[in-house]
């Protein structure tokens, strides 16, 4: 089960810290290609004369991550846990509910909260190398704690295919630091409303995905575009395009009213059965643009790319059902 995960918060803190002195580093070769102004490059090595400085950095970087394990474990607890009964740890098999879409939530919050931490570990003073794999540790580890809260919870169960799309997040990110040292393919997120067209299919809507614009955005299967977002020049360098356009490769599923299907008891007691709306798959083809590799010497513009840059930005997009239709949109969102 893909809950609210805490990644936003992550990538805001990153945001704003990482950017504010990406000068006082200094690269490790003065010979080095110049890199974007990206915050998921930023240089690494360290001033002797700053050691103290960086140390410190260390610790409240440290004291971050415990705080945010720590806070999630108390917020879960009391938000998703408290009404359900505690059980031994178990295992529960949901590899097949939601078409999918709650493992491709996983595998985009577990890759966004290792670039946010990586990024600060790169902040507080660690190699690349050591940061990648921080990052990658810190972002499984962090889903971990969820599943394995799920693991004695009454109501769900500890998932391997969760489990799996948490590494496989935190494995992109880490594997391309350490490969090329930049992050060439990224995973994003858009989000269009669902058109829930009947008080009941309403109603449903806020019992699955929750009554606010924000839980909706993280929650709601039947809204959402995951994204593979590769760059174009840092796998084609001789190409005169620019050096921020991406291509993505898209997949959403929409008229999902329960896990597997159709059918569910409202708070009423009433029984519903809609095997009308079809559970249908999509796949798109649209440009996108890497806002991490737009060059700027603003810190406010490197903390609001490297922060925005978890989502896809709207352009005109290909698209492919498994109905077969294949459908052209001006600007898909």
């Amino acid at each position: 089960m893909f809950k609210i995960p805490a990644v936003l918060i992550g990538i805001l803190v990153t945001g704003m810290l990482t950017a504010q002195e990406p000068s006082t580093l200094k690269s490790a070769t003065a010979a080095a290609p110049a890199t974007p102004a990206s915050l998921d490059t930023v240089p690494h090595t360290i001033d002797s004369s700053s050691f103290h400085k960086y140390s410190g950095r260390k610790w409240l970087v440290a004291g971050a991550h415990v705080a945010l394990w720590g806070g999630s474990y108390i917020a879960l607890n009391k938000a998703w846990y408290a009404d359900y009964p505690k059980e031994s740890f178990h295992f529960f098999n949901d590899n097949s509910e939601w078409q999918q879409m709650d493992k491709a939530g996983h595998v985009w919050t577990a890759y966004q909260m290792s670039r946010a931490s990586g990024a600060l570990w790169k902040w507080a003073g660690f190699s690349a190398s050591r940061s990648a794999w921080l990052g990658g540790i810190s972002g499984v580890a962090y889903q971990s704690i969820i599943e394995i809260q799920d693991g004695f919870s009454s109501e769900w169960g500890f998932s391997w295919g969760d489990m799996a799309a948490n590494i496989t997040g935190s494995a992109l990110y880490t594997t391309q630091e350490l490969l090329w040292h930049e992050q060439r393919l990224q995973v994003k997120l858009s989000y269009w409303p669902y058109d829930y067209n009947s008080p009941d299919l309403k109603a449903r809507r806020d019992q699955l995905f929750g009554k606010s614009i924000q839980e909706r955005i993280l929650k709601d299967y039947n809204s959402q575009t995951y994204w593979l977002s590769a760059n174009i020049h840092a796998f084609f360098p001789d190409t005169r395009l620019p050096k921020w356009l991406n291509l993505a490769v898209g997949y959403s599923a929409e008229g999902m009213l329960g896990g597997n299907e159709n059918k569910w008891v409202d708070k009423g007691g009433i029984a519903h059965n809609r095997p009308d709306i079809a559970r249908t798959r999509h796949f798109y083809l649209s440009p996108d643009i890497d806002l991490t590799r737009i060059r700027t010497k603003s810190k406010f513009l490197r903390s609001a790319f490297f922060i925005l840059n978890m989502i896809k930005i709207p352009a005109p997009t290909l698209g492919l059902s498994t109905k077969g239709k294949l459908q052209g949109h001006l600007l898909y969102f």
